[in-house]
């Protein structure tokens, strides 16, 4: 270990002399779609000559650093025409590219090339990355776009049993997989007892699927992480969409409310199974006078304020209900799940190699059991609440580094199974709720180091820490 130490050290103090006598400028900017506003993740930037760049964050940005000279600029990304411009690299440039979708006109079409080896050639060989034209163009369940049922199409994932809403990554079980959407914590992703996912397709731009080889800024599972961006919004013109499915009807609009700098969307969901089966059920059949239905709301608010700061406001909010009465028996049920999340998040660029996020994230998990009879009611819940604050950093010294640090806090809330109960005006004792609280908290730094063409280094350090704070009681009993 110390003779790798070393050696890697002298490596880089070989470099040193070059990177202080070579006069470099960076050019960094963002890359959009042109039609559209939103900021492609993944796309590739090069300096053609020497083919130095890389590919933009989630955030769509980019920075490419090299000698002094002329070289060609090109981004690309798929399914978009490419982009080139002659650059004259004697200065830091901020160039933000817009890339328009590629239109295929000819009636046959063949496409020959070499097949990806991106997960044998690169550092994050457990990653898969798949935007929503990619997820849209599979064969779809009752006419609902899926995430969840999509991703269990690929290798090392597989799903549970119809009416589970999890997922198994190589053989980790469905709580260790860390679901974000828009960076906030989704602590239950089905619908429809699991039957469907909470992710609405039509507010979804891509996913990240990490199957192993986690990157430091992920921490609090150890199978898998599912990072999902929404959708920013059309900055370029209004539009409205939606659909009606077997399951759920859909609509989403979304437009620019300052053209080139401010957009929004939203995105609604509902079913009305309950409201189409409740005729058609028999009044001797033991479902009469049941009904189930789930709703979910995306939303998103994104602000450019200048060239160096974006903030972005984004939610969701969905809920499962069932329900349940008999007439004559007087009783009734209500039983109620489901996700509540709000994002705020602020994009600063601090130079042309220095990217920063701050983030705001609020979260909500909540369940709820309620039963009644005559004068008698019953019920449980039980939920988490996270407030979490955190601060990224991405830093890109020179093309053949990229480091990430920062630091993140989450307050945890829980409530675990609390439970009241009411006889007419008489309240049962059933002891005070029980609410627990804790504080977790981290600090990473990751680095990918291109040591040559043909090696490289991924490597990241993660330091979390857990502590439950407040009253806590214990009961014991004697055996």
């Amino acid at each position: 270990m110390t003779k790798y130490l070393v050696g890697l050290i002298l490596l880089v103090l070989l470099q040193a002399p070059n990177a202080l006598f070579a006069q470099n400028f960076t050019i960094s900017g963002t890359v959009t779609d042109g039609k559209t506003g939103e900021t492609l993740i993944g796309a590739t930037v090069i300096l053609k000559e020497n083919s130095k760049g890389g590919a933009t964050n989630v955030y769509g940005f980019y920075s490419v650093t090299s000698e002094k000279g002329t070289y060609s600029l090109v981004a690309s990304y798929l399914s978009y025409e490419d982009y080139k411009q002659t650059v004259t690299l004697d200065k830091d440039q901020r160039i933000s590219i817009a890339l328009n979708p590629k239109t295929i006109t000819t009636k046959t079409v063949e496409i020959t090339g070499e097949r990806n080896d991106d997960n044998v050639t690169k550092t994050t060989m457990g990653q898969i990355k798949l935007d929503i034209n990619t997820i849209k163009s599979i064969p779809v369940f009752m006419g609902e776009v899926d995430v969840l049922k999509t991703i269990q199409l690929l290798p090392g994932v597989k799903g549970g049993s119809e009416g589970n809403a999890g997922f198994y990554v190589r053989g980790g079980g469905p709580d260790q997989n860390l679901i974000l959407l828009d960076e906030a914590t989704v602590y239950n992703a089905g619908h429809l007892f699991g039957f469907f996912s909470v992710f609405n397709g039509d507010a979804v731009k891509s996913i990240n699927l990490i199957k192993g080889g986690m990157p430091a800024q992920y921490g609090g599972r150890l199978a898998s992480v599912l990072d999902i961006s929404m959708k920013d919004g059309n900055n370029q013109k209004f539009h409205g969409d939606g659909g009606i499915g077997m399951i759920a009807s859909r609509l989403t609009l979304q437009g620019p409310i300052k053209k080139n700098k401010a957009s929004f969307i939203v995105s609604g969901r509902r079913t009305y199974a309950d409201i189409l089966a409740q005729p058609f059920i028999p009044d001797t059949s033991p479902f009469k006078g049941s009904g189930y239905y789930f709703y979910d709301l995306n939303a998103k608010l994104n602000w450019q304020i200048g060239d160096r700061d974006r903030v972005f406001l984004s939610g969701y909010f969905g809920r499962d209900v069932f329900t349940f009465s008999n007439q004559d028996f007087g009783f009734k049920t209500k039983i109620a799940w489901g996700n509540a999340t709000l994002t705020g998040r602020w994009n600063h660029v601090f130079n042309d190699k220095l990217f920063s996020n701050v983030s705001v994230i609020f979260t909500d998990y909540k369940f709820s059991f309620d039963a009644s009879q005559a004068e008698f009611k019953l019920g449980f819940y039980s939920g988490i609440r996270d407030y979490n604050a955190k601060m990224d950093f991405n830093w890109v010294p020179n093309v053949r580094h990229n480091v990430k640090f920062g630091v993140n806090y989450v307050y945890h809330k829980f409530t675990p199974n609390n439970a009241y109960a009411y006889a007419g005006d008489q309240e049962f004792n059933l002891g005070e709720p029980e609410t627990l609280y804790a504080n977790e908290g981290a600090i990473y730094i990751s680095d990918d180091f291109d040591v040559t063409e043909n090696f490289s280094i991924s490597g990241g350090l993660r330091l979390s820490g857990f502590q439950q704070i407040g009253p806590f009681t214990r009961y014991y009993k004697d055996s």
